[in-house]
């Protein structure tokens, strides 16, 4: 606790100044079209090597609580229940599968080749590393032409494998402190202290899901609600002594599957705005201060600097090359092995080795690594700590750099075809659009036949609807043709700038109701948002 106030009273300024960083750094990336978590991590470098620059300590207990919760739920928001599902074997075989091979090749691997270094540390040294992060794929991947299977798997590995390699984590830092360790009791715990997570995850969230529901909240306390909800799921899973990532990930996932029952269209836009800010921040926090921990780190590696680079380089090269061994077998053996399978479609193998090529480290390892504590349970330091935050930054910067800044010339060279359907996109949307004109006019007339007999503003608003239904019955080839689509478009939005600009002229008059002008501009805020 003494770290963390230190850090709030002495070293705001420093934090204050981090942030304002994190956004200029990241109009950097954009302007030179590289990947944001790229540019931060070398951004936080070389902040680092500025003279004077101070350090940035972090209570290793509060890591996990700071940073985890948040994004972790977060990620499940923004997660398809039913495209995750419908992905469930590959996801499962990377989040599970993947997760434990990686953590025992570079338990066996770093114990054979490092002088002292135990089992033990190298399954903590794996599960630390085995996780890629969803941020740093998706954010290169964003804007290029891939395959929605592709993404929709990334997405979904890593929200769950960050659950599986933190549960070898616990069990390897329990091993550690305890210097005991038994690999068949250490499995069943393993699907206990999961499953109890996922249990008490669903099973506050079901609470919070009847809160959002049945009382009577606001927009403002339903965004308060969704930010306080993973750190209650993420404690009570940890003082039950089970997992906290399922906690919050499978009642991440329970929420939003049913969002749509207790979220306005208010509650929804506040809170997007305010979980895309905080995600952006949290993430970026941790991608500088991936780089500014390395000086800090490099002082004290308990070997010689020239061999801790080549440990940490041949074990970055392990985790790559193990991937893309993994991921081939995993694609193409279970459908010759089960018929079932068999009969699904083939992926090519470019999007194959995409999944495979897209395995880069990032925000779960490096908070896995400080949250290693800094003593034993007899009060000695932990035995190469700093070796271990120095080979997660080594293999977060090379998987980062090197495939993160190779994937977009891969991809297009690769040259993936648009798997998009604009003519059946098209008739889906006519179809929704139809579908719920008719609901609207068949409720008008069930249940308003006499406003609609004797009410113009009714009959208008009836009218309306069915012109709506009408225009949906139009075949896709009497539709209006892309130019003179994209050219309509484009006049509704002017109409709405040369609205707005009478509104904001109003804001000057005196005899104008500022109230009122503001809710006109929010009105024409969500019609160019639904244009």
């Amino acid at each position: 606790m003494f770290v963390l106030t230190a850090i709030v009273h002495e070293r705001l300024l420093l934090i204050l100044s981090l942030f304002f960083a994190i956004g200029a750094l990241y109009m950097l990336s954009s302007k030179l079209r590289i990947s944001y978590p790229i540019v931060l991590v070398i951004g936080g470098l070389l902040i680092s090597l500025v003279p004077g620059m101070p350090t940035m300590e972090l209570d290793p207990d509060l890591v996990f609580l700071i940073f985890l919760p948040p994004l972790l739920y977060e990620a499940a928001w923004s997660t398809s229940w039913r495209e995750f599902w419908s992905f469930r074997r590959p996801i499962s075989l990377l989040a599970f599968g993947l997760v434990f091979v990686t953590s025992c090749v570079v338990a066996y691997v770093s114990n054979a080749m490092i002088p002292g270094f135990t089992l033990a540390m190298g399954f903590l040294l794996g599960g630390i590393i085995s996780p890629p992060d969803a941020v740093a794929a998706t954010s290169v991947l964003g804007g290029l032409k891939v395959p929605k299977r592709v993404v929709t798997i990334l997405e979904g590995e890593s929200l769950v494998n960050d659950a599986s390699s933190l549960i070898v984590f616990r069990f390897a830092l329990a091993a550690i402190l305890t210097s005991q360790f038994a690999l068949v009791p250490a499995i069943g715990n393993f699907f206990l202290v999961a499953g109890a997570g996922v249990l008490i995850g669903v099973a506050i969230a079901y609470v919070v899901y009847l809160i959002h529901r049945y009382l009577p909240t606001t927009p403002t306390i339903d965004v308060a609600l969704t930010l306080v909800t993973p750190y209650i799921m993420y404690l009570a899973a940890e003082e039950a002594h089970v997992s906290g990532v399922m906690s919050v990930v499978s009642g991440g996932l329970f929420l939003t599957h049913r969002s749509s029952d207790f979220m306005n269209f208010q509650t929804r836009i506040q809170a997007n705005g305010v979980w895309d800010t905080m995600s952006f921040l949290l993430n970026g926090f941790v991608f500088i201060l991936i780089g500014l921990q390395l000086p800090m780190i490099t002082s004290d590696l308990g070997m010689p600097p020239g061999p801790a680079l080549v440990y940490a380089i041949v074990i970055s090269l392990i985790t790559i090359l193990l991937r893309i061994a993994w991921v081939f077998p995993a694609t193409y053996v279970p459908r010759w092995i089960i018929p079932s399978i068999g009969r699904e479609p083939y992926p090519s193998p470019k999007a194959v080795f995409l999944v495979a090529w897209a395995g880069m480290r990032g925000v779960v390892s490096l908070a896995s690594a400080l949250a290693v504590p800094l003593t034993l349970t007899d009060g000695t330091a932990f035995p190469y700590r700093n070796f271990i935050l120095f080979c997660t930054f080594v293999v977060i910067l090379i998987t980062l750099v090197l495939q993160g800044i190779t994937l977009p010339a891969l991809i297009r060279v690769m040259d993936f075809p648009d798997d998009s359907d604009p003519a059946a996109t098209e008739r889906l949307q006519r179809r929704v659009r139809a579908s719920m004109s008719n609901a609207v006019v068949e409720h008008l007339d069930a249940h308003y036949q006499e406003e609609l007999q004797r009410s113009e503003f009714f009959a208008r608003l009836r009218h309306n609807y069915d012109r709506l239904r009408a225009e949906q019955e139009v075949e896709p080839g009497q539709a209006m043709d892309p130019a003179l689509r994209a050219t309509y478009k484009k006049a509704l939005i002017e109409l709405i700038h040369v609205r707005r600009a009478v509104l904001k002229g109003l804001r000057c008059d005196t005899e104008s109701d500022l109230e009122m002008v503001r809710e006109w501009e929010e009105t024409l805020d969500f019609e160019e948002a639904r244009i």
